[in-house]
């Protein structure tokens, strides 16, 4: 089931635009707690698509893989409970 979970990526550093390596995916807009509702995008055919809540532009890069992004922090990453 692994290989059917949707890929989350977020704009803590603030920047314009981030680069990804999905075309469908969740924005949460800042890691919690100072996320918002996350809201899932699908690009489609286009290659761009703009977050409603926070305005992050997100570039669809065929050179990354679906869970990465440029820059690479704004991939969120799973915290394994100890």
């Amino acid at each position: 089931m692994a290989d059917k979970i949707v890929p989350h990526f977020h704009n803590d550093p603030g920047v314009a635009a981030i680069s990804i390596g999905a075309k469908r995916f969740m924005c949460i807009g800042a890691t919690p707690p100072f996320d918002h509702p996350h809201v899932f995008l699908d690009m489609g055919d286009d290659t761009e698509i703009v977050c409603p809540y926070c305005s992050t532009l997100y570039r669809h890069d065929p050179v990354l893989h679906g869970f990465e992004a440029s820059p690479p922090e704004c991939a969120l990453r799973e915290t394994k409970a100890a």
